[in-house]
């Protein structure tokens, strides 16, 4: 049907088909629009409650709804923040900017002023002691100043956020102010440390060391960026930020979050990526113990602990984990029901599960004992600080002996020291350092890398030195002042050696110590000059007539001979072999005392010293001018001149050629070896021949010394038969006979008196053909051996003369057809 409607002069026409078309797009409308609408008004509720008004409420398309926009300012960022109060922080925030020229000082500091990245911690706990040293210094007049509950007690935090990089450092100290985070934070080497002091005008009773500027500037080595947050009692709580892209400035805001630390600092440090080690644990522990165990508050690291426990297994889960027993006989069921429903009641059913726990972990547990007097201290508290010190295989043993002293004038300081029982592993070894010395100022750790602080030979001394004000660099790394390095030094040397000889007084002690540091007293005998008639009087010898127990050297010289006035040594692999030696045959007739250096270290020490007490010269009895009495010189003299044809046919036809011997002579120092090799007074000796010749790294110079300048005597003892019958057989002109016998004497004085046989071979050839003729066997037989050892002993004599030839060759200028191939 068709209708027609006139109104107000507008006519319209309704048509089916147009009105089904209408219908149909007002019901899709629907569709589509109402579920929404419906939606809509479910999450966003009208004001009143009621759904009409909800319905009616004017709606934005597009838009998220409030409660998620809520949800999201409320989520925490990596910073810390949520999103609402960083809105509002950086609406807060003002912009300043450093002073001093930073940008470039700041690259100095980062990239030049340290050595060592990880000293950042050190620089930044010990501003933290320092803030809490100032709260606890105001308390004392002023108690409200600490506050109550957790802001009263004065503490160290330190927690790492693995997930975020990021590294907390708190403390419950004075805190800073607005106007303090842009003093201090602001100008680079600015203390507020040292102004605050001077404000109070009572320095002495604080310890104070901080230097807020540059040390906590050292965050940057590790860190992008630095967030400090602070909150003094007088002010409000602040955020100062700066990072290493925006050098040339930093922003100070009020903290949108309010008062959150109650009173204090913390420093979040945004580690690089090169840094993320320093978020370990084990990273943390070790830094915090090596560079402020001492410091006077407590130090708490965040740790992560996994623990295993016992808990009870809910009866749903322990039924579905038991298993359907067997068919058993009704009897047995009926005799053990009662019996396990009792097991059951008396033990509930468990199960083992792990947890992982976070907790607060106390790190400076050791106490700076040094600080205390020693009086007050006990003989247990030393003994547990010298463990917590060692910290290696020594700490076990224990220490024999302490000393602990404050000394005063230039420098004043406070040091203890301990000689541990038991010697470090490579004491001497340059590869291996030897830090057990630590200098500390104030109880913070500085270094240990002081060469100069202690000498090597005491390397084995364990212990602290800690002074309230040094000349550090600005890194605070090392001394500025070499002087004052060397008056620490002398004090602590002094103190040690004087430790040495309390220790004396105690004779197992001593022997204890010298067994184990025998070695580098004798060392700081060479070395150390000013100290050298003090180190001197603590070395032990065995002597002659001291085989089993050393004596000192003042006791060998109270011991001596009425008119003696030199002391008699002798080196050598042994006490035994000493004791047979030749050289020891008139004197210890005679009652001679002679020590025995069977140390590669003693005869550097006697001749370096040479003298002892300044008056009694040390004498080699293996070398010339051993005069024992004057009696006997004159007797030599008569009989130099009858063995005079033995001693020309020796010289000029045994020994001529030799590498060893330069001249011949009687000796008065032999009574029952035939002959002796004696070496030249500023000669090396034997044992010094055989230390020289072990050397891995020695100059092959040396060797051709020892073989071809340093020769020897070769001493004959006129009253021995075999001297006597060679002497016959020269007059009688069997030289050929007294010749053969000379070759193997020589080579055996070689042997007893300590010196190499170039050739062993040529050596034992002839021996045998020694006993050969005492056996009576035919001497046709030993001729091709003599043959042979002819020729090795002309090898072995022409060898070093063809090897100077080549090297004059060598030297030679280059000629000018030679030298551009050359």
């Amino acid at each position: 049907q068709s209708c027609a409607y006139h109104t107000h002069g507008l006519s319209w026409r309704f048509d089916p088909s147009y009105t089904m078309k209408l219908l149909v797009a007002v019901s899709l409308v629907f569709m589509v629009v109402a579920p929404t609408l419906f939606f809509m008004a479910a999450a966003t509720p009208a004001a009143d409650g009621s759904l009409d008004a909800d319905l009616k409420a004017e709606r934005v398309p597009l838009k998220t709804d409030d409660n998620t926009v809520q949800r999201e300012e409320q989520a925490i960022s990596d910073d810390g923040f949520s999103i609402a109060e960083q809105k509002l922080l950086s609406g807060r925030e003002q912009k300043y900017e450093f002073q001093a020229e930073i940008n470039r000082l700041m690259q100095l500091i980062i990239n030049s002023l340290y050595s060592n990245r990880e000293i950042y911690l050190r620089e930044l706990i010990s501003n933290a002691s320092d803030a809490l040293d100032k709260i606890r210094y105001l308390s004392v007049t002023d108690k409200s100043q600490l506050g109550e509950g957790e802001a009263s007690k004065l503490q160290i935090w330190i927690r790492a956020d693995p997930e975020k990089k990021l590294l907390h450092i708190r403390d419950t100290g004075i805190g800073m102010t607005k106007e303090d985070l842009q003093n201090n934070l602001g100008r680079i080497a600015k203390s507020g440390t040292k102004e605050w002091i001077e404000r109070l005008n009572k320095s002495d009773n604080l310890s104070q060391i901080g230097q807020f500027g540059v040390g906590f500037y050292s965050s940057f080595l590790v860190a992008d960026k630095v967030t400090v947050t602070s909150k003094h009692n007088s002010d409000k709580q602040y955020i100062w930020e700066s990072s290493a892209e925006s050098q040339t400035s930093y922003t100070i805001a009020e903290d949108p979050r309010g008062n959150t630390l109650g009173r204090g600092t913390m420093v979040t440090l945004h580690l690089k990526e090169e840094a993320e080690e320093f978020l370990n644990e084990d990273s943390l522990k070790k830094l915090i113990t090596k560079y402020s165990e001492f410091i006077n508050f407590p130090i708490y690291l965040h740790t992560k602990k996994t623990v295993s426990k016992e808990v009870p297994v809910e009866e749903e889960t322990a039924a579905t984990e038991e298993k359907p027993a067997e068919d058993k006989p009704q009897e047995a069921e009926i005799k053990e029901d009662d019996e396990e429903e009792t097991a059951d009641e008396k033990k509930p059913k468990t199960k083992t599960v792990t947890e992982t726990k976070y907790e607060w972990e106390l790190i400076n547990e050791t106490k700076p004992i040094w600080t205390r007097s020693p009086k007050e201290i006990t003989k247990e508290e030393y003994e547990s600080f010298f463990k917590s010190l060692a910290k290696d295989s020594s700490a076990s043993a224990g220490p024999l002996t302490h000393i602990h002293f404050t000394a005063e004038g230039d420098v004043d300081f406070t040091a203890l020291l301990y000689i541990p029982k038991e010697a470090p592993f490579g004491m001497f070894e340059n590869r291996i350092p030897q830090n057990r010395v630590k200098l500390y100022v104030r109880r913070v750790f500085i270094t240990d890398k002081f060469d100069d602080l202690i000498p090597k030979y005491l390397a084995f001394i364990v212990g602290v030195v800690d002074s309230d004000e040094l000349p550090l660099n600005v890194s605070r790394e090392m001394l500025q002042q070499h002087k004052t390095l060397k008056v620490i030094q002398k004090k602590l040397v002094r103190k040690a050696i004087a430790m040495i000889q309390d220790l004396e007084k105690d004779a197992a002690k001593y022997k204890e110590f010298y067994e184990t540091y025998g070695t580098n007293l004798k060392l700081g005998a060479i070395e150390d000059m000013s100290n050298r008639s003090r180190l001197v009087k603590l070395l032990r010898f065995h002597s002659n007539k001291h085989r089993d127990e050393p004596i000192s050297l003042e006791q060998y010289v109270k011991e001596m001979r009425a008119k003696q006035d030199q002391i008699y040594y002798l080196g050598g692999e042994s006490r035994e072999a000493l004791a047979h030696s030749p050289y020891l045959e008139k004197l210890a007739k005679k009652g001679y005392d002679v020590l025995f250096l069977t140390e590669p270290i003693d005869e550097y020490v006697v001749q370096t010293v040479q003298k002892f007490d300044n008056k009694y010269k040390f004498v080699d009895v293996s070398k010339e001018g051993l005069k024992l009495d004057e009696d006997e010189e004159k007797q030599l003299k008569e009989l130099t001149e009858e063995f005079k044809p033995l001693t020309d046919f020796l010289k000029d036809e045994v020994t001529a050629g030799s590498k060893y011997v330069e001249k011949v002579q009687l000796s008065t120092r032999l009574m029952q070896t035939p002959c002796a090799l004696i070496s030249s007074t500023h000669g090396y000796s034997a044992n010094m021949e055989r230390i020289m010749r072990a050397q891995a790294l020695s100059d092959k110079r040396y060797k051709q010394y020892m073989t071809n300048q340093a020769k020897k005597t070769l001493e004959i003892n006129p009253n021995h038969p075999i001297i006597k019958e060679m002497l016959r057989l020269v007059k009688e002109e069997q030289k050929e006979k007294a010749r053969e016998s000379a070759e193997v004497l020589l080579e055996t004085a070689l042997i007893s008196t300590g010196y190499a046989v170039e050739d062993p071979t040529v050596f034992a050839a002839r021996v045998h053909r020694v006993l050969g003729n005492s056996l009576d066997i035919d001497p046709s037989v030993f001729q091709s051996f003599d043959e042979e050892i002819s020729e090795k002993a002309k090898s072995v004599t022409e060898e070093p003369a063809k090897e100077e030839e080549k090297k004059e060759e060598d030297a030679k200028p280059a000629s000018e057809d030679n030298k551009d191939e050359l």
